[in-house]
Parts: structure tokens; sequence; C-alpha cells
């Protein structure tokens, strides 16, 4: 039987490599970003191997065209089997320095997009019997961050709205829905690589497998919450930070 996978944010970093993972694991691919040029070549690189993908260039915010994505993975698929929502944009500012719209622009990114698609693919995986959610939130929505740029207080608050999120939805969408989030640490993408590369010894001291982690790490948990069988496993949050404790 066909899967297929939406996920946002998957032209690069964190939503490639699961895009990719989950490609592997047989999965037809639909990606949603507004890097249209990035998201051409992980297409092509899931295309290779041997899997469909779907493209759609979209701003996650937008709630009319999280239902339109929606509408079209299932018309030219039929079904809507997993939902990684993995688009995210960091906030550095503190709350002297940050204004209301880029407090209210982060929320919506990060926090906003989520209902925008859980929304939109819910019916699909009620109707179809069964479906599964991820949703990437950080290990900042349960420290309130330290060091890192973008640890912030919007972020880390928006990054904290998904745990809620995440914990009533799977009682809201059980027993068909399993609803899942997932808390990276210190991930080296290529957003993040510019903002530690100074300081990737001292990040790599403070946690305790001795290295900042990568994409990869992340993908391997995005693949087993899609298909692990039988699965018994929703509402919780998964941290994938090689034990960060110092950073």
């Amino acid at each position: 039987m066909r899967r297929t996978a939406i996920v946002t944010g998957g032209a690069r970093g964190i939503g490639r490599a699961c895009a990719l993972a989950l490609a592997e694991k047989g999965f037809d691919i639909a990606l949603v970003d507004l890097l249209a040029d990035d998201m051409a070549t992980t297409a092509a690189e899931i295309a290779a191997l041997g899997r469909q993908v779907l493209t759609f260039e979209a701003d996650v915010v937008d709630h009319a065209r999280a239902k339109a994505v929606a509408a079209d993975v299932v018309a030219a698929w039929g079904r809507v089997d997993f939902l990684l929502n993995n688009a995210g944009r960091s906030m550095p500012k503190g709350i002297l320095e940050v204004s209301e719209e880029e407090f209210d622009r982060t929320i919506a990114i990060n926090l906003k997009s989520c209902f925008n698609y859980v929304q939109a693919v819910a019916p699909a995986m009620l109707a179809q019997g069964g479906g599964r959610i991820a949703s990437m939130s950080s290990v900042n929505a349960l420290s309130g961050g330290v060091t890192s740029a973008v640890s912030r207080f919007a972020y880390a608050a928006a990054k904290a709205g998904i745990l809620g999120m995440t914990r009533a939805l799977a009682k809201e969408l059980g027993p068909t829905i399993a609803v899942n989030a997932i808390c990276p640490g210190v991930i080296k993408t290529e957003l993040v690589s510019g903002m530690i590369a100074a300081r990737e010894a001292e990040f790599s001291r403070g946690i305790a497998l001795g290295r900042v982690g990568t994409p990869q790490d992340v993908a391997q948990l995005v693949v087993f919450l899609a298909t692990s069988e039988p699965n018994f496993i929703t509402g919780q949050h998964f941290v994938v930070d090689g034990f960060q404790w110092a950073c």
C-alpha cells in the first residue's frame, strides 16, 4: 500500500534530511517550502530514490494554502499517512528589542503553521482510518533557552506551545491519529552552522555525547515515529540533543 508524507520546511536542513529518510523507507513525499531552488534540489534527490514527489511553494502561515496543499496531495495520492510540521524560524531578539510584528511572525511561523497543517490533513487521516503527526519543537521549549541564537523568549514560547498542542491533539484525535513532538538540541544545519561556527567546540563540550547533532540524528527519530509498528506512542515529546547539559 502506498504511504505518503507531507513535510513542511522540507527544502533543506532537518526537513530535507527527514524527507529523504522517509523516502528511503518507501514514502512518497510532498514538500512545502518558500525556498523554491533548494526544494527543487531535494525533490530531485527524492525522485532519485524511486519515490514520487510533489512540491508546493507556500508560506506555512497561510491557512487557506495549507488546506489547498492537503487537498492537492489527497487528490494526487488518495491519502496522507504522515505529517511533519518542521517549518520554523529563529528570533534572537529579547523582550526589550523585539517588535510586535516580529513576535507575531515568530509565533505564526513556528506555532500557527502547525495548527494550519494539522487542521488541513486531519479530515483525510480520520477518513482513511489512521495517520501520524509529528511537530518540531525545541529543547528551548523545556529550558527557556540559554546562549544559542535561536533561544530567546518568543521562539521558546512558540516551541513550548507546540508541546501543549501536541498533548491536546493526541487526546482529541486519538485513537485514530497519533500526535507527537520532537525537541532537537543544537543541530548543525545550514542556518545554524553560521551561528555556531566559532563556538562549535564550546557547544560540544557541553553535550554528553561530545558533538553537536546532525539533521540525520533527528531524521532517525522521525522515521521511527512514522513507521513503528505496533504503535503505542502518542502525546509525547522526544529530546534529541546528545544530553545537552551546559550549552
